[in-house]
């Protein structure tokens, strides 16, 4: 993600100051975090009401692409933000000093079987947890009028044809089954976990229940997060690696990605 495009040379040097220095400090006060871990959600709702899911509705596609949409609005931009301060502290678009947990400490192996297990423990344990995302539902969240709300995961691609799912999951696929949980990663896990030093050995909880948080589209599955995050983002914290919560995360939405378009398109599984 890195880039070796460098600004003329007066622009060189030049030191952070204001509200870029705030968010380049090497600690991010609770409540600022709290602001930097919910507002890109806010965000990513407002998209979708406003700009994504009247264009997915006119074109007669399932709602989960709307999603789609407003996530990529949000998170791409978010990314190239991280370049841009990347580029206001070194003088060149990268992440180096703005992402952190990139200096691979921990060995390939190991982050190899750390990262599979977070992977099969987010997977195994996302998809057991179902029942307790509809007990909260059914709790608290019936008034919840997104178009596909509920606890049920392909609930926002219900009541197409089989063929404009497969459709659908195909067009999103490289994105929500990857890229998007990928830079996710870099901003919640490489960018606002480690400016949190102050909460010590509480940090990892606090930046898996805000990112639980921040999706605002699903508030009945924060405590189901909560749980089978976790374990993935402590390693990443713990082990000052960004590459098991990757694993873990992106790597997680992958395989179900795989295993639902594959399912769908054999007819092994339909709508």
């Amino acid at each position: 993600m890195d880039t070796e495009m460098r600004p003329p040379a007066d622009t060189q040097g030049d030191q952070p100051k204001g509200f870029v220095a705030k968010l380049l400090a090497d600690r991010h006060s609770v409540p600022f975090s709290i602001a930097l871990h919910l507002v890109p959600g806010a965000v990513i709702v407002a998209v979708y009401a406003f700009i994504a899911a009247p264009l997915v509705r006119a074109i007669d596609y399932p709602i989960f692409l709307a999603w789609a949409i407003a996530l990529a609005v949000v998170l791409f931009p978010l990314q190239l933000f991280l370049l841009w301060l990347g580029k206001k502290q070194t003088g060149r678009f990268t992440m180096k000093g703005v992402v952190h947990y990139r200096d691979k400490p921990v060995s390939r192996g190991k982050v190899f079987w750390l990262g599979a297990a977070c992977l099969v423990w987010m997977t195994v344990v996302s998809l057991s947890l179902t029942p307790l995302d509809n007990i909260v539902y059914d709790w608290f969240f019936t008034w919840v009028d997104y178009q596909g709300a509920g606890p049920d995961g392909t609930a926002y691609l219900q009541g197409y044809s089989q063929d404009l799912v497969l459709t659908t999951l195909l067009i999103c696929a490289p994105f929500t089954g990857f890229t998007l949980p990928l830079l996710e990663e870099y901003y919640f896990r490489g960018f606002l976990l480690p400016r949190l030093p102050q909460l010590g050995k509480w940090a990892p909880f606090f930046n898996t229940f805000f990112f639980s948080v921040y999706h605002f589209w699903a508030p009945w599955t924060v405590l189901s997060k909560l749980v089978f995050l976790y374990p993935g983002v402590w390693l990443a914290w713990k082990k000052q690696d960004i590459r098991i919560s990757i694993a873990m995360h992106p790597g997680s939405a992958l395989l179900m990605t795989v295993v639902g378009v594959i399912a769908l398109a054999s007819g092994a599984y339909s709508m």
